[in-house]
This record gives C-alpha cells, structure tokens and sequence, in this order.
C-alpha cells in the first residue's frame, strides 16, 4: 500500500460502507435517483474521501478537519439510513447492517479526533 490513508481500518470499514450503500441503492426506485438515492451515496462516499485527503494534510490539526468531515457524513448516512427505512425503501435487516456500521465507523473517527486533538 502505498498512501497513509490504505492502511487505517476506519478507511477500509468506510470503503465497505461505500460499497454497501450502493448496492443496497441499486433497489430504490426512480423516483429517488436525485433524491434519497444520491444523497446517500454522496454521504457514504465522503466518509472514505474525507478520510483519504485529510490524511494527506501537513499537520495534525488539518487531518482532524477532515476527520471532523468524515464523521459528519457518516452521520448523514444514518439520517438518510432513516429516511429510507420511513419511506419503506430498505427492510429492518438491511437498516441494522448499515446503521452499525457507521456506528462502528463513528467510534473510530471519534477515537482518532481524540488522538490528533491530543
């Protein structure tokens, strides 16, 4: 591997989420394309980005920016998690799949704020 960012675990957990997200996107209807579906997928896809260019930053304090970025839109994941699940877009199973990931997701961005912040 040969950027920063390949070899952290919270980058690789938001690649996946990426992944899932899009798949699980490929079943929304139409009528959501420029709605629900691409907000999702845009908030999933900037977890692992958001990760990727702060890691590349010439200090601490702009990584932590970054970070900051990736736990916001994972965060927006779970919003638009809910959403889908009201609108009856996505069943129970697969909300609770993603809805830990980005738990996951936030645990590790939180803990790596706390270790830049320090």
């Amino acid at each position: 591997m040969a950027f920063k960012f390949e070899k952290l675990i919270v980058w690789q957990k938001a690649v996946m989420l990426s992944a899932d997200v899009h798949e699980l996107t490929l079943t929304f209807p139409k009528a959501e394309l420029f709605i629900l579906t691409s907000q999702i997928k845009r908030a999933a896809d900037s977890v692992s980005l958001n990760i990727a260019e702060g890691s590349t930053g010439q200090s601490n304090a702009e990584f932590n920016r970054f970070v900051g970025y990736a736990l916001r839109s994972d965060i927006e994941v779970v919003g638009c998690l809910h959403l889908a699940q009201k609108r009856d877009l996505i069943t129970d199973d697969n909300f609770q799949k993603l809805y830990q990931q980005c738990e996951e997701i936030l645990v590790i961005l939180n803990s790596l704020r706390n270790k830049l912040q320090s």
